[in-house]
């Protein structure tokens, strides 16, 4: 995995994420368009659709990370049934919405560390007249992943952690990854019910 160009490849995430999680969630991870969704399974697809945005290795992380994060009851509606205001939102908006992705960022940084790659915060209103503090959002987004690696990750962030580092780091190949990060989530799902 020495050469960059090929190293973040988008089936590499896709096979990684839907090899630990696939079968167990009924989850799969969907190179989509212009605008990310989690869309619950229906009639017409039979599993869950986390859907990044334009094939952006970084938004597959993020999409991720909200996952992650999703109880059962939030993974049954689109969205998680989540507020989203798009770019150009006012002050109060604003402030909801980095609020709102303090935790996924932070999740969403340690897999792009795992990966081997720089994590960028966004606080996604460039076109808001609005002015953001992204050196303060950053640092709040910084110390929830501290948080997390110190308390531990939620039970799936664990698992998809462990794969990243496996794969990326530990240079195993996919299918050894996946083993990895399976195991990992039934070690966690032996210590916990919850899901």
């Amino acid at each position: 995995m020495s050469d960059t160009q090929g190293r973040w490849r988008l089936e590499d995430i896709i096979g990684l994420f839907d090899g630990v999680f696939g079968k167990r969630y009924q989850t799969r991870l969907i190179r989509g368009g212009d605008e990310p969704l989690y869309r619950p399974a229906n009639i017409e697809t039979p599993y869950h659709q986390i859907i990044f945005a334009r094939g952006y290795y970084a938004s597959a992380l993020h999409e991720i990370s909200h996952w992650c994060i999703a109880g059962k009851e939030r993974r049954q509606q689109e969205d998680y049934g989540y507020w989203y205001s798009p770019d150009g939102r006012n002050a109060e908006q604003q402030k909801a919405f980095e609020q709102s992705e303090i935790a996924p960022q932070a999740l969403e940084s340690i897999f792009t560390h795992a990966c081997g790659r720089k994590f960028h915060v966004s606080v996604d209103n460039l076109g808001g007249d609005v002015e953001v503090d992204v050196g303060a959002f950053s640092a709040r987004v910084e110390a929830r992943a501290q948080r997390y690696l110190d308390e531990g990750l939620p039970h799936r962030a664990n698992a998809f952690q462990v794969t990243l580092k496996s794969f990326y780091d530990h240079q195993q190949t996919l299918a050894e990854a996946v083993a990895q990060g399976q195991t990992a989530l039934e070690q966690t799902d032996n210590m916990t019910a919850t899901y």
